[in-house]
């Protein structure tokens, strides 16, 4: 079938139609490199995506203003859905096993009932399963489409959502929500791998000391200035407990929401200009229009700040003058400041954490600008711990080398978390 050429923006995407529940980030940037060899997306004859949601994100990435596609004739919305699972089967991300379980559910559960038995095993072919694995998965459905709403109550619950937000993307009431949490047993319900995960009991080594030194980057999404996951994770270990609320008005490519939910902490996220393949889950704020309004603040027990660390970050995220890393460093110190007291104001028993480093490379001629100490001086709280979680020296290249060398000065390799307790 030829393809043809549509614009970016006129693809619609419909999440209820679509048959992939997990998505990559990973996989968008990995896609983002090298989109003329993509296939083309697969839509319908009204632009509506049957298949190649990280490509179309990808193109969406780099702002590319049209993308190739094969145009299908779908009759319903049942058959919308069906087509997309018979392309997702020829290339892309494939389904998991979990992905197919929900697509039967959904097919079957609007299916006649003198057309059941047929769709089983239609249902069987196109999704590659045996027909008694169709039947098993189709003969829990009550019990398992409640689980599933559960599920997903939890994970809302996780992200902060209000009872409403979450009322309504579960078709339920807020009181009949709240009533689902109230009566849900959290840690009783939960795998023992999940709570062994959340008490730091696995994949986890134990901060002993004030000195976090780590040779390779986490596994994850990049992005600029994303945070290092162990620093968040040792952070979470240090100063929550599962359950508690962090904060973090710095998101960037979403460390703080994988490790909170592989820790079981409830997470409120935000960033003035969330990536594109995560602007589901990070939330649009920018901390210069004042702290974030969580609806459980008085279950916020760390707000965690990763800022630009100033003109190192110049440009970076965006070419406006607001941004952080484009003001001047007066301005930079006085409004991080501000930040930091504003959020203090919010607390109660709780922690605010900021991680930064030094300016050297980038200022007026080469000069040490020591953040921490400006916070340290304009935040008048309680320190509970400054820990070191230097660079390695391999990010210094020939050129910075010659000229300590030449100039007789070190170069920083340190950089800071500074915690402060907020009683």
């Amino acid at each position: 079938m030829d393809a043809t050429t549509i614009k970016v923006a006129d693809v619609v995407f419909r999440k209820d139609l679509y048959p992939r529940i997990e998505t990559s980030a990973v996989t968008v940037q990995k896609y983002a490199e090298d989109l003329d060899v993509l296939p083309p997306i697969v839509v319908n004859q009204h632009n509506e995506l049957i298949d190649g949601w990280h490509r179309w994100t990808a193109h969406r990435k780099n702002e590319v203003a049209e993308i190739k596609a094969i145009v299908v004739e779908t009759s319903s919305d049942a058959d919308l859905l069906e087509k997309a699972i018979e392309t997702n089967a020829s290339h892309g991300l494939q389904l998991s096993q979990n992905d197919k379980r929900d697509m039967a559910r959904r097919i079957y559960g609007g299916t006649p009932e003198r057309e059941r038995d047929e769709k089983k095993k239609q249902l069987a072919k196109i999704l590659s399963v045996s027909e008694r694995t169709i039947r098993d998965w189709l003969s829990r459905v009550d019990k398992d489409a409640k689980e599933a709403r559960n599920k997903k109550i939890f994970e809302l619950w996780l992200a902060c959502h209000e009872q409403k937000e979450i009322a309504d993307s579960v078709g339920e009431t807020p009181a009949r929500v709240n009533q689902i949490l109230a009566d849900m047993p959290k840690f009783d319900s939960l795998a023992k791998n999940d709570q062994a995960a959340a008490d730091h009991a696995t994949d986890f080594e134990l901060p002993i000391y004030n000195v976090w030194k780590q040779q390779s980057k986490s596994e994850g999404s990049s992005h600029f200035g994303n945070s290092e996951v162990r620093w968040v994770d040792n952070l979470l270990y240090l100063y929550t407990k599962p359950f508690d609320v962090v904060v973090d008005p710095f998101a960037g490519g979403g460390s703080t929401i994988d490790v909170c939910k592989k820790r079981l902490r409830r997470y409120f996220v935000s960033d003035r200009k969330p990536i594109i393949e995560r602007e589901k889950e990070i939330r649009q704020h920018d901390i210069l229009d004042g702290p974030l309004k969580p609806p459980q603040w008085k279950d916020v027990k760390l707000v965690y700040l990763d800022p630009p660390y100033w003109i190192q970050a110049e440009g970076q995220y965006s070419q406006d003058a607001e941004d952080l890393g484009n003001q001047s460093l007066e301005v930079f110190t006085t409004n991080l400041a501000v930040a930091i007291n504003q959020y203090a104001k919010k607390l109660t028993d709780a922690y605010i954490a900021l991680i930064i480093q030094p300016t050297q490379w980038k200022s007026p001629d080469r000069q040490y600008v020591d953040h921490i100490g400006d916070m340290l001086r304009a935040v008048k709280l309680p320190v509970d711990m400054r820990y070191s979680v230097p660079y390695e020296s391999q990010q210094c290249n020939a050129q910075m080398v010659e000229w300590a060398k030449d100039s007789r000065r070190c170069l920083v390799l340190t950089r800071e978390i500074v915690v402060w307790r907020v009683a």
